[in-house]
């Protein structure tokens, strides 16, 4: 399977994001202070949501567009439908 380069730099990232996981579960075992601890989790959570940005950009550059400028209809509405279920789901 050839490897997709987008897609490497998210496993990085995302080996990262899994190392700082750790390291806060650390800091709750051994009774850090709570802010640190917290400055951490909002850490990870700004570099979970880089890499969920990085996978929704290649996912409208390419998915999206090739059924948009493609033929087929059902396609289309289902990319559309797609989009619209994340939209909602990322409300929740």
């Amino acid at each position: 399977m050839k490897k997709n380069p987008s897609h490497e730099g998210n496993l990085v990232a995302l080996r990262r994001i899994e190392g700082q996981v750790r390291g806060v579960q650390k800091m709750i075992e051994d009774r850090k202070y709570c802010i640190d601890i917290l400055t951490q989790i909002y850490a990870i959570k700004g570099a979970l949501s880089r890499v969920e940005e990085n996978i929704l950009k290649k996912h409208f550059r390419n998915c999206v567009t090739e059924a948009v400028k493609g033929t087929s209809e059902k396609e289309r509405q289902q990319k559309m439908d797609e989009i619209l279920k994340l939209i909602h789901q990322s409300r929740r």
